[in-house]
């Protein structure tokens, strides 16, 4: 927290080819080491591929999918008279996207395909189609967070 009042939050450019700013917080969500042009490569052609897979326009099928792995609810623990909750708290917006984003890629990055442009093709085929890794993940956290309803009044 900065000691000199509110940082106004910066809206990120968008991307170049489809004109997105969710196309390029995944982009750069993407990338290791600042390689943005090898993360945009594998982007575009996993875009290139969910098209041709899942026979709809690719940003379509893309902003489907991550709406899709999007959480509302998580659990966050709270420390009440030295025992441990579980709380269920609603999750902010822009927590939602950055946090459906990172699934999506740390998932199509554990699936056992060759090459990470068919690993993220598959996944956000799988996530718009309602399944996959990142949508379980999703149903984990809900599920988590309907299991310790009873310690809402918790919440701070």
């Amino acid at each position: 927290m900065p000691r000199k009042g509110h940082v106004a939050k910066r809206e990120p450019m968008p991307d170049p080819i489809y004109g997105s700013t969710l196309a390029n917080k995944f982009v750069n969500n993407l990338m290791w080491d600042g390689k943005k042009s090898t993360a945009q490569g594998i982007f575009y052609k996993a875009m290139t591929q969910l098209e041709q897979k899942g026979g709809d326009e690719a940003i379509k099928l893309f902003k489907k999918a991550v709406e899709n792995c999007k959480p509302l609810l998580e659990v966050k623990t709270r420390r009440v008279g030295g025992a441990n909750y579980q709380v269920p708290v609603e999750v902010n917006a822009d927590r939602r996207t950055s946090l459906a984003i990172r699934w999506l890629i740390s998932y199509s990055r554990q699936r056992p395909e060759k090459g990470m442009v068919d690993k993220l093709a598959n996944e956000l085929l799988d996530a718009a189609n309602g399944k996959g890794a990142a949508m379980k993940k999703k149903e984990d956290v809900h599920r988590m967070a309907e299991a310790n309803k009873a310690f809402a009044h918790y919440r701070w």
